[in-house]
């Protein structure tokens, strides 16, 4: 199987999961969706789990851990984010763990919602709302629709430009990482079946994984702090 084939059989897959009949026509639910929902319950399940017994004195090594756990990564966000950005902290550190988890989830045989563009497409959209949002709360309407002209009113027309830029420079980040990291591995099973794909399969669907969560929120959080500045 060369590149070409394997890209197509990768990228023009049907993506429905379900196909449910709706009116003359049918419903699809798409793999990316289903998959989203058993992150979900996975991360629902772990967080009863770690969380049972919770106190408030007299803590047991598994809370104190999971505390110290929560607030380095609280402290990860947080920094990246600066003090006037620190209330978007809540919604930065679920899509970390969010985007982490999807993307390591190759290794138990699912396929990455992140393999679907629509899906980085939304996280992207979300995040960029989100950056306006909290400009416009910062600066006030009038002083959001002022910050393109600066440092000057000639750059104005870049500024604008760079708004939509940027969704789409996450977007197409984040995917095609994800779909070349596939791809690589895809190649290595057919060339090498056994046992080399093993070393190649823990760095790519988990420190590549959780670097390209990692570079996601880092950028959101950077386009936060200077919207808010």
């Amino acid at each position: 199987m060369d590149i070409k084939e394997l890209l197509n059989e990768i990228l023009l897959k049907d993506k429905a999961f379900i196909h449910l009949p709706f009116g003359d026509g049918k419903f699809d639910i798409y793999e990316s969706v289903v998959v989203t929902w058993i992150i979900m319950a996975i991360i629902l399940v772990a967080l009863l789990i770690l969380t049972r017994g919770f106190k408030v004195h007299n803590i047991s090594k598994r809370q104190a851990a999971v505390e110290g756990f929560v607030l380095w990564l609280r402290g990860l966000v947080g920094g990246m984010l600066g003090e006037e950005g620190e209330r978007y902290t809540d919604y930065i550190f679920t899509v970390l763990v969010y985007l982490a988890v999807s993307n390591m989830i190759g290794l138990f045989g699912f396929v990455p919602p992140t393999m679907d563009i629509n899906v980085t497409a939304a996280l992207s959209l979300m995040s960029i709302f989100l950056v306006e949002a909290a400009g416009i709360r910062k600066k006030k309407f009038r002083g959001w629709l002022k910050s393109f002209a600066q440092p000057m009113a000639v750059v104005t027309p870049m500024n604008i430009l760079e708004l939509a830029i940027r969704p789409l420079s996450l977007c197409m980040r984040l995917f095609g990482n994800i779909i070349g990291a596939t791809v690589i591995m895809e190649l290595i099973k057919h060339v090498f079946p056994l046992i080399l794909p093993v070393p190649f399969c823990l760095y790519f669907d988990i420190f590549d994984g959780l670097i390209q969560a990692y570079v996601f929120v880092f950028l959101t959080s950077l386009y936060i702090k200077e919207a808010v500045e």
